[in-house]
């Protein structure tokens, strides 16, 4: 089970940088083909920036040509949830994290195999922990 994290407007603004914050909290979209992780390729896990949950692997990560980092499916699936989201006159599936309510992108049912799914996240969203074990490509 996932504990519930809360904090104030002011400690979120103290603890993330504007861009993370604008991403995170304000529900913000970086821009494609901007984000320090869309074309990262190195071992490791992908962890939310505001509370370090584990979010996403390094294993699931594919290129899906959108311009932000794409995954077949999360670490855990409890450590994720999702909202109906329908602005930008559409309607799509927001990404949470599931502990701190931190927007992290959205999820597409035009994945790969074998789960179909595309979670579309903010690199901004994500700060990245090396697998030190693990060999990596280069990226």
């Amino acid at each position: 089970m996932v504990v519930k994290i809360r904090k104030n407007e002011d400690e979120w603004k103290e603890q993330l940088t504007p861009e993370q914050y604008r991403v995170t909290r304000k529900k913000g979209t970086e821009r494609a083909f901007t984000g320090e992780y869309h074309n990262k390729k190195d071992s490791g896990v992908y962890k939310c920036v505001c509370c370090d949950l584990p979010l996403f692997s390094s294993e699931t990560k594919y290129d899906s040509g959108t311009g932000w980092p794409s995954y077949w499916e999360p670490v855990v699936p409890e450590n994720v949830r999702y909202e109906s989201d329908r602005s930008l006159f559409m309607v799509r599936t927001e990404v949470l994290c599931a502990a701190c309510d931190a927007h992290l992108g959205h999820v597409f049912e035009d994945g790969p195999p074998p789960t179909g799914q595309r979670f579309c996240m903010n690199s901004a969203a994500l700060k990245f922990e090396h697998d030190a074990t693990a060999s990596d490509a280069a990226g």
